[in-house]
């Protein structure tokens, strides 16, 4: 009978949970003996995923939903009772806007990320002028680059489809994913499916129409049909609640209010000796296996006692700070200024506001009928000035911003700030590359495993895939002698 193996997990966000709930389930279905322990330095459990219940508003203080489109979200509500808890976007109000130009302005219907495949409604948009226009048709001539190596987000969509389409369509869309600047944003670590396209097709216009007729690989047996983004009823926090029940009921050790401030990880030689996490209250965890689901920059300093070069390179991994205002209203007094999901702003405009969704018109059981929930988004690489100020002041401006781009000038009748301190890890270029330094530096410590948003993607969904592959990859090394994993 296989002796049974510890495996300690750092940081408690979604990755690490995720990551516990993996191995708890992998190690069950494949008989192994294998006891777990989480540690998280914050009291709750969860992260940047926070749901505020407050009267009867629903208010996420984090993130507010997932991509569909990325299965492993979906999967594990499945795996945890959720499913008849999941909540498409509101199909009635599904209009989306860029404030531009001094005006709010319909992102048109078919435009597929950020390239038309209708162009009927983009001509009639008025996002682009017709000089613009014509500069991104033209990516239906423009050669494809041939030659290797990283690209900017930035750089690429200039080349491909014009400067005016970038900062007006694509710049704004994806500040509102990464809180991040495009100029520095490597397309191979975010959007490598673009570059694929160019490669392909010699046009993104065209690789995007051609993807529109290739089968989506849904299988209609897996559920209802599911809008781009969904969420929980009750809020994310549900998965949360459901993952720590699911965890504390298996036997999992959950060790949260913790904070890990050395690590001791077992080098291949041949006294190896054992991975140790020591504590802020002097006390240690010995384990067969940790891993780091903790920021990089946090993790950076657990790896510096083992190699110096690897927290540099970990270091090296930039974070945004972002903050997300919640602002409720009664209906009779926002009127006719808030329609659709809500709007992005393109940096082009010079705005503090980054961002602002209406919470309940985009998602049922937000708000009660009698009352509007808006969140805005502030922060982020070059837009973080704002944050500076304190919640008073902050919050004066996002209304004078709102009254200035909506005409919304109304009192809300509740208020809530969330700030997030280095919360959006930065996929600058030559990521893909530090990523491959960081392993190679890491390579004599085998049972040490990184994970989290810092990585390979930076969505729930890809958290909770980086969780699950690294569950596995413990499983295997354990099976065939440990290896590094990141």
């Amino acid at each position: 009978m296989a002796s049974s193996r510890h495996v300690a997990i750092v940081g408690g966000g979604i990755t690490g949970l995720a990551t516990a709930f993996a191995l708890h389930e992998q190690a069950a279905q494949a008989g192994l003996p294998v006891s777990l322990t989480l540690i998280d330095a914050d009291p709750a459990w969860g992260g940047k995923i926070v749901t505020h219940h407050v009267g009867d508003l629903i208010i996420e203080a984090g993130p507010d939903s997932f991509l569909s489109q990325k299965p492993w979200a979906i999967e594990l509500c499945a795996k945890l009772g959720l499913s008849e808890q999941l909540i498409n976007t509101n199909v009635l109000q599904k209009k989306t806007f860029v404030f531009s130009r001094g005006r709010l302005r319909e992102l048109p219907e078919g435009l597929v990320i950020v390239v038309p495949t209708r162009l009927g409604p983009f001509l009639r948009s008025g996002l682009l002028s017709w000089p613009g226009l014509v500069r991104m048709a033209m990516d239906l001539v423009i050669p494809a680059r041939r030659s290797g190596g990283d690209e900017s987000l930035a750089s690429f969509f200039r080349r491909r489809i014009g400067r005016e389409a970038f900062e007006r369509v694509v710049e704004p869309l994806m500040a509102g994913i990464y809180a991040g600047d495009a100029e520095q944003m490597s397309l191979s670590a975010t959007f490598p499916r673009f570059r694929e396209l160019e490669r392909r097709h010699g046009s993104l216009i065209r690789g995007m129409l051609a993807a529109r007729h290739l089968p989506t690989g849904r299988d209609r047996s897996a559920g209802p049909p599911r809008t781009m983004f969904v969420t929980l009823r009750e809020g994310l926090g549900t998965m949360v609640d459901a993952l720590v029940s699911r965890l504390s009921k298996s036997g999992v050790t959950l060790m949260p209010g913790r904070r890990v401030v050395g690590l001791r990880a077992r080098s291949g030689q041949p006294a190896k000796g054992t991975n140790a996490i020591r504590l802020e209250d002097g006390t240690a965890v010995s384990a067969d296996a940790v891993v780091l689901a903790t920021p990089a920059y946090a993790t950076a300093e657990l790896v510096r006692p083992l190699n110096d070069s690897a927290a540099e390179l970990l270091k090296a991994i930039p974070y945004a700070s972002t903050a997300t205002i919640s602002l409720a209203y009664e209906v009779g007094e926002v009127g006719s200024t808030v329609k659709g999901f809500g709007f992005v702003v393109p940096r082009a405009e010079g705005r503090d506001l980054l961002a602002a969704t209406w919470s309940s018109m985009k998602w049922p059981n937000r708000a009660p009928a009698t009352r509007t929930l808006i969140r805005c988004y502030v922060g982020g690489i070059g837009r973080d000035a704002l944050l500076k100020l304190d919640d008073g002041p902050l919050v004066r401006r996002v209304q004078e911003e709102l009254a200035s781009m909506t005409g919304l000038a109304a009192e809300p009748t509740y208020v809530e700030v969330n700030r997030w301190e280095r919360a959006m890890p930065q996929y600058t270029l030559g990521h893909l590359q530090r990523l491959d330094e960081i392993q190679k530096s890491l390579g004599p410590y085998p049972g040490l495993y990184l994970a989290g948003a810092a990585y390979h993607g930076i969505g729930i969904p890809d958290c909770i895939r980086d969780g699950t592959e690294t569950a596995a990859a413990v499983l295997r090394d354990f099976a065939a002698g440990n290896r590094p994993h990141v």
